[in-house]
């Protein structure tokens, strides 16, 4: 129930060509506090409900519990989460050993391209492709939790 991933922006759309996978992602977040973080989720034609305790000082691991819901339990709940709503799609992209999840922002979040790879300790090597830009694990303004309350479309760039 740890997830450990490393955050990374996007310099190019290369890792479109190479996506085996598209879905759409509409979430929002029930609670936001710093130790913890309660997420609805509508992932292609699927719900989910999750929780992510704090983060490890280095942004590395946090606690992560996951479960599926129907889309119309999502929908509902999502009517009670805190604004602003994420949509994004997501591209998954293989990459040596490692899947990469990109995530395409839309909304007030359009413009932002943030790739994670999840691994299995905090010390696994994974091969980095070349459109990969600047490593932002740990940085929480790239968290969706704030980029629902402070956009993108907001921030001095």
């Amino acid at each position: 129930m740890i997830e450990i991933e490393r955050k990374f922006l996007v310099n190019s759309n290369v890792f479109k060509e190479k996506a085996f996978k598209k879905t759409r992602i509409t979430q929002g977040f029930l609670n936001t506090h710093k130790d913890r973080t309660v997420r609805v989720r509508i992932k292609g034609d699927l719900g989910f409900i999750t929780v992510k305790g704090r983060s490890s000082k280095d942004g590395l691991s946090r606690f992560e519990w996951e479960k599926e819901i129907s889309v119309k339990e999502a929908e509902v709940l999502l009517l009670l989460c805190e604004p602003t709503i994420i949509d994004k799609i997501r591209f998954e992209v293989k990459v040596g050993q490692h899947i990469f999840e990109v995530d395409e922002f839309l909304g007030d979040n359009h413009g932002l391209l943030v790739a994670e790879v999840e691994l299995k300790t905090e010390k696994e090597t994974f091969d980095k492709p070349n459109w990969l830009g600047e490593e932002v694990t740990g940085d929480i303004k790239y968290y969706n939790s704030l980029l629902s309350k402070h956009p993108y479309c907001t921030w001095d760039t």
